[in-house]
């Protein structure tokens, strides 16, 4: 008997289109799957296991079903996205247990496509923090139980590592797809702004938030882009040459030094790119010495913006804490003037190279545990060195992936992280095929 859990959403949705199996079969092998390991991994908030089941039903009997890009395949939900007749909770005990009335655009894109949502996963309170916990549960990476997955997107992340989901929605608004996916070995791309619709929180975190898939290959993180850009979100783009690559080992925040397995990482990504014909150099991006104090105003002030309708008393300690810094800087931040500076400074940069490779994270994720319980400052310590180099193209709003590449000593996976001027999600993707192709990486953890 063929097994659907641990294929891809590409194969997934072939077999589907050409009725070599049902929606329903496909759904159901994924909820027994997180039925007897989620609650070891801690991916979800809630199962839609009823609902997922009649979904999928509904998908089996569309008329359009062969035409249907992601044809019955099974998809987590970040749970600060509306999913039609499910509360989003973001993570909190302060925000209502509303059902919501209509789809995030994402979402209803996604069921469009022929997808069937799961379920909605876990993140760290209001999506703040670079490690997932709190009072709905714990997401643990897949790889090492006894590693954090990563934030925000921790959750969803955790689901496709897990073999839960081929794929996942997440977004990013300082990292927050692109850490928990090089933490659990998966690709992702938070794409650059306006190409993907946002629609996150009041105000997107001031324009830097993006949707965007997680996913355990390539051509599925192509996939789903497309899904979720539409027709005309994303920039042609000739995928075939080479391309001039600029390589990076340096912290954008000063002091923070780059570990060992994630240098090596970038070092021998940078090799096989320079064997397959592209222009490859040491270059240093010109980041500015304010850069960590622009990260930190725009990075609390977003989390002030989000908790203003929000009964304190419900929050967190570090929540309260990161909203009461982020309100004295939520007026110079809403101007745009130090994002516009940090992208006229870079800007000569990508001028002279197409793409910027650099490691994913510092450092492998803090120990899961309970971190929401934890101070403020021990917080971002922890989380400002182990992700330094996330940050600055969410304030660019230039596009950015994470792609697996090599492994730590514990055996979890390495990533390293692909940087674009805005347009370039199309070369992107194409550079992280080819790394994909000259070193292949295992796509689940070996859970069972």
């Amino acid at each position: 008997m063929t097994t659907w859990v641990g294929r891809t959403a590409a194969e997934i949705a072939a077999a589907v289109r050409e009725k070599r199996t049902t929606p329903r079969q496909v759904v159901e092998e994924h909820l027994a799957r997180i039925a007897r390991l989620d609650t070891r991994v801690g991916a979800f908030r809630t199962v839609r296991a009823e609902a997922a089941l009649a979904e999928a039903d509904e998908v089996g009997a569309r008329a359009d079903l062969a035409d249907l890009p992601l044809a019955g395949v099974p998809v987590a939900v970040k749970d600060n996205l509306a999913v039609r007749g499910e509360s989003t909770r973001v993570g909190s005990a302060a925000t209502p247990d509303t059902p919501a009335t209509e789809d995030h655009v994402t979402v209803a894109r996604l069921r469009a496509a022929g997808a069937v949502v799961v379920g909605l996963t876990n993140v760290p309170e209001l999506c703040v923090f670079g490690t997932t916990e709190g009072v709905h549960g714990t997401a643990r990476n897949p790889w090492d139980l006894t590693r954090n997955a990563g934030g925000s997107s921790g959750g969803s992340a955790a689901a496709v590592a897990a073999g839960f989901t081929p794929i996942a929605l997440g977004n990013d608004g300082m990292g927050s797809l692109r850490i928990p996916a090089a933490n659990c070995g998966l690709v992702t791309i938070k794409p650059g702004h306006g190409v993907v619709p946002a629609g996150i929180s009041d105000g997107d975190w001031f324009g830097m938030s993006e949707n965007g898939p997680l996913a355990t290959t390539v051509e599925d993180a192509r996939l789903m882009l497309q899904v979720l850009a539409g027709p005309d979100g994303l920039r042609p783009h000739a995928e075939a040459g080479s391309h001039r690559i600029a390589v990076s080992l340096r912290s954008p925040l000063a002091g923070i030094t780059i570990s060992k397995p994630y240098g090596t990482a970038v070092r021998e990504a940078a090799g096989m790119l320079a064997r397959a014909g592209h222009t490859v150099r040491r270059a240093e991006p010109p980041y500015p010495m304010s850069l960590g104090a622009t990260a930190m105003a725009h990075w609390t002030a977003g989390t002030a913006v989000d908790a203003r309708t929000l009964d304190p008393r419900l929050l967190n300690r570090r929540t309260r804490t990161h909203a009461a810094v982020g309100r004295r800087f939520v007026a110079r931040v809403g101007g745009g003037r130090g994002r516009e500076a940090l992208r006229r400074r870079l800007e000569p940069f990508f001028a002279q190279y197409d793409v910027l490779l650099t490691p994913a994270l510092a450092r492998r994720s803090p120990k899961a545990g309970p971190w929401h319980e934890r101070g403020w400052l021990r917080n971002i310590l922890a989380d400002s060195a182990y992700s330094p180099l996330t940050p600055p193209w969410n304030l660019t709003g230039w596009p950015a992936m994470a792609v697996p590449f090599g492994t730590l000593p514990s055996g979890a996976p390495c990533a390293v992280q692909l940087v674009g001027r805005p347009g370039s999600e199309l070369q992107l993707l194409a550079v992280a095929e080819q790394l994909e192709s000259l070193h292949p990486w295992r796509r689940t953890a070996p859970l069972d």
